[in-house]
């Protein structure tokens, strides 16, 4: 078992981890007993297994980066939800309530799931690499018209419009439009991943990868 970390300032850099949905369900810190009784409540909604294989593994995720960041065991790290249009708990924005000084975000998607904590809001997205948002009509209605133009005048459009979608999706889940975006395609999970933080701007950019998700020497995940 990898050692945790010492705590880190909340100020210093967002942490953003990848991964399969397997990798996170493999790991020895990790398992679906740390859910929350409302978590688990909520599991029982879900019929398709797949998916809610990739529900577990992204919550489960998102307590192991809030552990690296605070250097608390996975078990303390008890994140809640709070919806900001009604303000009732138990969906919508995730976040920490020990640390009111960090954001919290996870995504998951077709067997691949995302997560970042750090100082302010954090808003993250990830996607298979072969997804192909659409139709454009819808696409033309959540994004920049003259972005989606743009990218349907490449030779292929696909890709470009992907990115767009990731970018926009990690903006709304920060809650805020000038978010710092940070955008890299994980080869190794065949993931587009974007994370939006609202750190100050003299904080370092932050640190992706998944050493410690995978049973043997991994790289980060790549920009």
């Amino acid at each position: 078992m990898t050692p945790l970390p010492p705590p880190r300032d909340e100020g210093a850099a967002t942490l953003a981890l990848v991964a399969t949905t397997a990798e996170v369900l493999a790991h020895p810190e990790l398992d679906e007993g740390l859910l929350a009784p409302w978590e688990r409540r909520r599991l029982t909604g879900i019929r398709v297994p797949g998916r809610r294989d990739d529900v577990v593994a992204a919550r489960l995720l998102l307590r192991l980066c809030a552990s690296r960041v605070t250097g608390r065991p996975p078990r303390e790290a008890q994140p809640a939800q709070r919806c900001p249009g009604c303000g009732r708990d138990g969906h919508g924005r995730p976040y920490l309530p020990d640390h009111p000084g960090l954001g919290a975000g996870f995504s998951h998607a077709d067997g691949l799931v995302a997560a970042a904590v750090g100082p302010g809001q954090v808003g993250i997205d990830v996607e298979p690499l072969t997804r192909r948002p659409g139709p454009l009509p819808v696409l033309r209605r959540l994004l920049p018209a003259a972005e989606v133009d743009a990218a349907c005048a490449r030779p292929e459009p696909g890709p470009a419009l992907l990115r767009l979608w990731v970018r926009r999706e990690a903006l709304f889940k920060a809650g805020r439009d000038d978010a710092r975006l940070t955008e890299w395609t994980d080869h190794r999970r065949a993931a587009v991943v974007a994370l939006a933080e609202c750190a100050p701007a003299d904080r370092p950019p932050a640190h992706t990868g998944i050493r410690l998700l995978s049973p043997g020497p991994v790289p980060p995940s790549g920009r």
